[in-house]
């Protein structure tokens, strides 16, 4: 089982629509793919992509940090040291979140195919995954024809993207909500766009209209963490915290300080499934409910994150949904309208 070798790959994929929100607008991924060669012939799969503006990381970062520090971390390991094979990883260069997910990612797949099971048998459970649909911020009649859609295709819960010219968002939810069946629920999601004062002012409108609203994601910056505080004492709606955690040391001030009511864990941001763990764990002992969702990303690192979302029991809400924006079939994970199918085969799982 010992680390023989570990190989990068670049690819590009091309976008069905592009797929806009309040901080960007992408027509395509970047997707850098990383194989591990165990010296018993088992390869491990792993994949990142870039979001800049998210979490800092590029393209030629995460392919330099993979081909460089990791590489370095790993090879020569053996990996029936399941655990230090991870915290190499963790601690062999600073940040580089997303090129440490696709090596965590990697090192999982191996280990569950040397044992021969589904990487969810592995984690130790095999809830039922169903996403939502995002719906891209744009003019109120292209998302409520793109909502409508989305309900035809099967998907009962849609994801809005709010916060670019914040003057239109409550147009937008309505004309969503008008154009979709009543019990179709929305979840907000404004990237960071509004300040804290706006967000309440717009967000308790928005439940006064009853307009029938799961919850709200990162509603002020970042780094605004005080703000986050003041939006989620000054309304009604649960808020959700995603871009302000990255670790597990993040949500444990989060939970401590009860800054938001749930979390949003992200391989790409929190660097892997073992740290994603933590980070659940840690919102669970204090009662905090986590959502598993993923940027705009390429199936194999999707299917790691429903991997792990089947497993946790304290992931309660799924946003899975990048794969279908894709112009290529995913793999790895197969969708029946808004329930996604994970393979049985060992590992991650081809399809």
């Amino acid at each position: 089982m010992i680390i023989k070798d570990l190989q990068v790959k670049y690819r590009n994929i091309p976008l069905l629509v592009p797929f806009k929100t309040a901080l960007r607008t992408a027509v395509d991924i970047d997707s850098i793919e990383v194989e591990i060669m165990l010296d018993n012939g088992i390869v491990g799969l792993g994949a990142a992509a870039p979001t800049v503006v998210i979490t800092g990381d590029s393209t030629e970062s995460i392919m330099s940090a993979l081909a460089g520090p990791i590489k370095k971390a790993l090879v020569g390991l053996d990996l029936k040291q399941f655990q230090t094979t991870l915290k190499r990883v963790r601690l062999c260069c600073i940040g580089n979140t997303s090129a440490k997910a696709a090596a965590d990612m990697a090192l999982h797949d191996a280990y569950s195919k040397w044992l021969n099971v589904p990487l969810h048998a592995f984690l130790g459970g095999s809830k039922r995954i169903q996403t939502s649909m995002t719906i891209g911020v744009d003019t109120p009649e292209k998302m409520a024809w793109d909502a409508e859609k989305s309900v035809e295709a099967g998907f009962h819960l849609l994801k809005i993207k709010v916060g670019a010219h914040p003057e239109m968002d409550i147009v937008r939810i309505e004309s969503i909500r008008e154009a979709v069946p009543a019990g179709t629920m929305l979840r907000l999601d404004a990237n960071q766009a509004w300040s804290p004062k706006q967000a309440v002012k717009l967000l308790n409108e928005m439940e006064k209209r009853n307009l029938g609203i799961e919850l709200v994601e990162q509603p002020v910056a970042a780094h605004d963490w005080e703000g986050l505080k003041y939006v989620t004492e000054h309304v009604g709606l649960p808020v959700m915290a995603d871009e302000s955690v990255f670790s597990a040391k993040d949500a444990l001030q989060l939970v401590s300080g009860r800054y938001a009511d749930l979390i949003n864990i992200k391989l790409m941001k929190c660097g892997g499934i073992a740290e994603a763990w933590k980070i659940a764990s840690v919102a669970e002992a204090n009662g905090v409910k986590c959502m598993v969702g993923s940027m705009m990303e390429p199936s194999l690192s999707v299917a790691a994150a429903a991997h792990f979302a089947a497993a946790h029991p304290n992931i309660h809400y799924m946003d899975l949904d990048a794969p279908l924006w894709l112009s290529e079939e995913p793999d790895h994970l197969t969708y029946d309208g808004e329930d996604v199918l994970l393979s049985g085969r060992a590992g991650i799982g081809l399809v």
